[in-house]
């Protein structure tokens, strides 16, 4: 399939190429801006992993993993995988569910090479990871009681206002080709039902509340904060102790 492209959503701008190395998504319009993957072998994701700040990251702290210890996270809006990635290389399980076909095929691509990979640490953090092309509101309420994850982390579409050339590439494509995310305010309630221990949204440090629901608490940094919601199990136990 080398350099054969296919027309993405109707969105003949936005063509996924497969290249002898992965599968690259081109703006035809504008090639100068570069291609969108996802590369859990190198680059920033490797960077992250090895200097990243492990459990002291604000992640970390929000998922909990000063309590909780490998937990099952479910991704609910996966994205490119940054986060994933991160949690199973903190040790946690996880599920990734997408539901836009572009993203999803970019995912598991870059899925696929990590799972590919000689590294054997890099091959054990994606052994780690499971990807489904799901909607998560379709997923979590067909998804049975024994299955309930402890974390549910999501990370809704927001307009982004850093400026870098790489932010903004990929922010283009999320807008243009994957779109908003009008359902995400009924996405925390169901999230809220599902989760056994905790909910996690990351949202820009400035922005409004998810749904205007205020956090159990919240972990932030300088450009993005974590609003952490207790599940039905955590819930229960404060409820309890009180």
């Amino acid at each position: 399939m080398t350099g054969e492209t296919l027309q993405v959503e109707q969105l003949s701008r936005y063509q996924l190429v497969q290249t002898p190395a992965r599968l690259e998504l081109h703006d035809t319009h504008d090639p100068k801006v570069g291609a969108v993957y996802v590369d859990f072998v190198e680059g920033k994701a490797q960077y992250r992993r090895k200097f990243g700040g492990g459990k002291g990251q604000d992640i970390a702290k929000a998922i909990g993993l000063h309590k909780f210890k490998h937990p099952h996270v479910i991704d609910a809006t996966a994205g490119l995988g940054r986060e994933s990635f991160v949690l199973a290389t903190l040790g946690c399980t996880v599920t990734l569910l997408e539901r836009s076909p572009v993203v999803h095929a970019l995912l598991a691509d870059g899925l696929k090479r990590a799972l590919a990979s000689d590294d054997q640490e890099t091959l054990e953090i994606a052994s780690r990871m499971t990807l489904y092309p799901a909607d998560a509101h379709v997923w979590l309420t067909e998804l049975p009681a024994v299955a309930w994850p402890d974390v549910i982390y999501l990370d809704p579409m927001f307009p982004d206002r850093q400026k870098s050339a790489l932010v903004q590439k990929e922010m283009r494509f999320f807008h243009e080709v994957v779109g908003a995310d009008p359902d995400s305010d009924g996405l925390l309630a169901l999230a809220q039902e599902r989760a056994k221990r905790r909910v996690v949204v990351k949202r820009p440090r400035h922005a409004p509340e998810l749904h205007g629901c205020k956090p159990a608490f919240v972990i932030s940094g300088k450009t993005v904060r974590y609003d952490v919601y207790l599940g039905k199990a955590t819930a229960q136990e404060h409820a309890h102790q009180e």
